[in-house]
C-alpha cells in the first residue's frame, strides 16, 4: 500500500516524489514515456526562457554553460536530481485504469498494478496534439513534433500555425534550406510572438521568402502535395513535409474517468482547492500545467515547484 501514486514523470512529477521523500511518505512515479518526457521531445536546440536558477528542484544546483539552459543540460539536470534524490520511478509504464474502492486507490498500467491512498496527477499537456482533421494526416511526412531542421533541406514544407512554435520552426527551416509556407487560420502572426522574432517573420513574408496563405486551411494531404482552402478558392501546392504546430493539450479524458470535474469554461480548467491541490475527488491532486486545463501558458516549472509542497503537506497531515 502507497501513500501516494503519481502519475507522470516531469519537472513536477519529480518534485512531488521529492516532497513525498522528506515527508517520510511511500510513492511510486510512473510515466508512459522516458524521464521529463515532454522535455525529450523539445526541438533539439530549445533554449529555455527561464534562467536554470528558477528550473531548480529538490535543492539540486542546476549550472548551465549560458544564463538560460538548452534542452541537453536540461535533460542532463532531471537525469541528476533522479539519481540523486534516487526517486521510486517507473518509466514506459502507462496508466491504464484506476478504480477507488474503500478510500482505496487501484491503479493498474501495462506492466503490474498498485494500491494507494492518494493519487497525484502531473501529467502535463505534450501528449495530445491538435489535431487538422482532414484525409492523409495518417501519412508519415506528417509531423506534429519538431526537432531539427536538417531532414527538411531542399524540401518544400508546410508549416501549420502562426504562434511562437510555428514561427520558430518556419524561420529555422527556412535557414537550414526548406522551401517553407506557412497556412495560417489567422489574418496576421500572432500578436503573442516573442517580440524579438515577430519583424523576423513578418519581413521574411514581406520579401518573399517564406510564403504564407492567411485565413487559410489544409483541405487534404498527399504524398507529393496538399490542398489549400484559401480566400481565394481551393488550390494545390507541391509537399514533402507538413509541420503542424498546432499545439497540444491535456488528456481530459483521463481526468473525467475519475470523476474530476471540470469548470464550464473556454479552458476547461479542472476543479481543484488552490491551498491544497485536491480535486473533487478526495485524495485525488492535481500538480503542474494540467492545473491549467487548456490554458496551457498559465503554469510554467518555475511557478507550479511549490504545488508539490501543498500537496505532501497536506497528506503529510492527513497520513499521520
Amino acid at each position: 500500500m502507497l501513500d501516494a501514486f503519481i502519475v507522470g514523470a516531469g519537472p513536477i512529477g519529480l518534485a512531488c516524489g521529492i516532497e513525498a521523500e522528506r515527508k517520510g511518505l511511500s510513492y511510486i512515479i510512473a510515466d508512459k514515456g522516458c524521464l521529463v518526457n515532454s522535455l525529450y521531445n523539445y526541438p533539439y536546440n530549445m533554449t529555455f526562457f527561464s534562467t536554470s536558477d528558477r528550473l531548480e528542484i529538490g535543492d539540486v544546483p542546476f549550472v548551465s554553460h549560458g544564463n538560460k539552459p538548452n534542452r541537453s543540460e536540461s535533460l542532463e539536470y532531471y537525469r541528476r536530481v533522479a539519481s540523486s534524490w534516487k526517486l521510486n520511478i517507473r518509466l514506459y509504464e502507462k496508466v491504464l485504469n484506476v478504480e477507488k474502492e474503500a478510500g482505496v486507490f487501484s491503479i493498474k498500467t501495462d506492466r503490474s498494478k498498485y494500491k494507494a491512498r492518494a493519487l497525484v496527477i502531473a501529467t502535463g499537456f505534450y501528449d495530445l496534439p491538435y489535431l487538422l482533421h482532414v484525409p492523409g494526416e495518417e501519412l508519415s511526412k506528417v509531423k506534429h513534433y519538431y526537432d531539427e531542421p536538417h531532414p527538411y533541406f531542399d524540401q518544400n514544407i508546410v508549416v501549420v500555425g502562426a504562434a511562437n512554435s510555428g514561427v520558430d520552426v518556419a524561420l529555422e527551416t527556412y535557414r537550414k534550406g526548406a522551401h517553407v509556407t506557412m497556412v495560417l487560420r489567422e489574418s496576421e502572426i500572432s500578436p503573442r510572438v516573442k517580440y524579438w522574432v515577430k519583424p523576423d517573420i513578418e519581413n521574411r513574408i514581406k520579401e518573399g521568402s517564406i510564403k504564407a496563405y492567411f485565413r487559410s486551411s489544409i483541405a487534404e494531404i498527399r504524398k507529393r502535395e496538399i490542398d489549400l482552402e484559401t480566400p481565394e478558392g481551393l488550390m494545390t501546392i507541391p509537399n514533402d513535409y507538413v509541420l503542424a504546430m498546432t499545439g497540444y493539450q491535456p488528456d481530459f479524458g483521463f481526468l473525467k474517468s475519475m470523476g474530476i470535474e471540470l469548470n464550464k469554461n473556454a479552458i476547461k480548467s479542472p476543479v481543484y482547492d488552490l491551498d491544497t491541490h485536491e480535486t473533487n475527488q478526495e485524495n485525488i491532486y492535481l500538480a503542474g500545467v494540467i492545473c491549467g486545463g487548456l490554458q496551457t501558458n498559465k503554469w510554467f516549472i518555475e511557478n507550479s515547484r511549490d504545488h508539490a509542497v501543498k500537496i505532501f503537506e497536506t497528506l503529510k497531515k492527513r497520513f499521520n
